[in-house]
C-alpha cells in the first residue's frame, strides 16, 4: 500500500466510523476504498469488518448516556445478534459472493422505505386490536436476519436495524440509535472473531480503518446526538437511497 493509499484508507475509516455511529452504512465507504487499493473482495470485506469493530465500540461509548435503562433490551436482542453475526460470517466464507450481493441493493432500498414510513407503521400498530403485531417477540427473528446480513456484508445494516427498532420499540430515536450501535457491535464483533481464525486479512488496512473509525465514532456521537428525530430519520433515508442506488447500478 502506497502512502497515498494509506491516507485514503485512513480517511475512509474516519468517515465510516462517523456514519456508522449516526445511521450505519459506513462499509459503503470503506469497502469500495479497499477494493480500489487492490485488495481482493473477500479479503477487503473481512479486513473491513475487523477494522470497523473499534470504531463501533467508540460509537457505543459515545452514546453511553442514551443506553441507560436499556440493559433488558440488549439482553433480549443480543443473542439473536450474536447468532446472526456468526451465521453471516460463515456464509461469507462458504458461499459465492455473487448470490447474496445481488439482493443487497434491494435490501437497502427496502430498509430505506421502511424507515421513511416508520412513524405511520408505529401509529398503526398502536391502534386498539393490533397489539399482537407490536410484541417484542416479533423483533427477535428480524434482528437474527439482520445479524446474518451484517455478518456477511453489512452495508446499511444499521439502516435496517434502526428501522426495525423504530417500528417495534416505543422509545426516542436517539436512544434506539444507541441500542442499534450495541447490537451492531455484537454482530460485527462475533464475525470479526471468526475471521481472525479462518479468513485472509490485510492487517495494514485493518489498522488504518481501526484508527480512523475510532476517531470517527466519537465525532459521529456528537453529531448524531444533536440531530432532532426528524432530521436523523431523513439522514438515514437519504443515505439509504444513495447507497441502494449506487449498488444497484454498479
Amino acid at each position: 500500500m502506497t502512502p497515498l493509499e494509506a491516507i485514503l484508507v485512513l480517511l475512509a475509516g474516519f468517515a465510516a466510523g462517523t456514519i456508522n455511529t449516526i445511521v450505519g452504512s459506513g462499509s459503503l465507504v470503506t469497502f469500495p476504498t479497499l477494493l480500489a487499493v487492490g485488495l481482493p473482495p473477500v479479503t477487503a470485506n473481512v479486513s473491513n469488518t475487523i477494522g470497523l469493530v473499534p470504531g463501533v465500540m467508540s460509537g457505543v461509548v459515545g452514546y453511553r448516556r442514551e443506553l441507560r435503562g436499556q440493559r433488558d433490551r440488549v439482553m433480549m436482542l443480543g443473542g439473536a445478534a450474536l447468532a446472526g453475526g456468526l451465521i453471516g460470517g460463515i456464509l461469507l466464507l462458504a458461499l459465492p459472493g455473487e448470490t447474496f450481493d445481488a439482493v443487497v441493493p434491494f435490501l437497502i432500498l427496502f430498509a430505506t422505505a421502511l424507515m421513511a414510513v416508520q412513524p405511520r407503521i408505529t401509529a398503526w400498530l398502536a391502534r386498539p386490536g393490533r397489539e399482537a403485531f407490536a410484541r417484542p417477540a416479533f423483533l427477535i427473528p428480524m434482528v437474527l436476519l439482520n445479524g446474518i446480513y451484517g455478518g456477511y456484508f453489512g452495508a446499511a445494516q444499521g439502516v435496517i436495524l434502526l428501522s426495525l427498532l423504530g417500528i417495534f420499540v416505543a422509545d426516542d430515536l436517539q436512544r434506539l440509535n444507541g441500542l442499534k450501535n450495541v447490537i451492531g457491535l455484537i454482530v460485527n464483533g462475533v464475525a470479526a472473531i471468526l475471521f481472525l481464525f479462518v479468513a485472509p486479512i490485510a492487517w495494514d488496512a485493518v489498522a488504518l480503518i481501526a484508527a480512523g473509525s475510532v476517531v470517527g465514532g466519537q465525532v459521529g456521537a456528537v453529531i448524531g446526538r444533536r440531530l432532532p428525530p426528524f432530521w436523523l430519520r431523513m439522514a438515514v433515508v437519504t443515505l439509504g437511497l444513495v447507497a441502494g442506488t449506487i449498488l444497484l447500478v454498479t
